[in-house]
């Protein structure tokens, strides 16, 4: 990060104009357009953080504003390293630490209904570093209740990351005392995202 190019990389001014309406005029399309800016200058991790994603209440007119804005920086970053020739040599990944209730809710002292914490199911996009494109990955039941086809974990999940980013997942590390631990307890990346 204190090298010039990195420093530089920070100067989204410097982006033609076009380019960073493409990306969106809000704080999130323009914090995607500076990822993109740090992969140019060899930045190896990048995290893009949009949080604020906790809608217990108010859930429809929260997301009916904030999506499309997301849905369009999103698919700029992505669109914009590929045409660049970086989207091979990098890899994408939006996601959240949870899932939301497939059930509208209303909580004690909420007007206006929302969507709760949910660790049986979450959807995960990836793009990139060797994923194919245009793949869905598992499956819910009927009403989004629980994962029911192709049913993975976050240490799947972990997995195909370090396998992406040339480490083995199935590495044994030993701690100072020489006891074995396991960098993921299950080391099993997922295939289909491998390419």
């Amino acid at each position: 990060m204190p090298s010039p190019s990195a420093q530089a990389a920070f100067q989204i001014g410097e982006e033609r104009t076009q380019v960073r309406d493409a990306y969106g005029r809000d704080s999130f399309g323009q914090r995607c357009l500076l990822a993109r800016r740090l992969v140019e200058v060899g930045v190896p991790f990048i995290t893009v953080y949009d949080g604020g994603w906790d809608h217990h209440s108010s859930l429809f007119p929260t997301l009916r504003k904030r999506l499309p804005n997301w849905d369009n920086s999103v698919a700029t970053l992505i669109g914009d390293l590929k045409e660049r020739g970086l989207l091979e040599s990098t890899l994408v990944v939006a996601l959240g630490e949870f899932g939301r209730t497939p059930k509208i809710s209303t909580l004690s002292g909420q007007t206006a209904p929302g969507r709760d914490q949910w660790s049986n199911a979450m959807s995960v996009l990836m793009a990139g570093g060797g994923t194919p494109g245009g793949l869905v990955v598992g499956a819910t039941d009927r009403k989004g209740f629980s994962a029911a086809d192709r049913v993975l974990s976050p240490e799947n999940f972990v997995s195909t990351i370090y396998t992406k980013l040339g480490i083995d997942p199935n590495k044994i590390l030993y701690t100072p005392q020489g006891r074995p631990t396991h960098l993921v307890s299950d080391p099993t990346p997922i295939g289909e995202l491998l390419g």
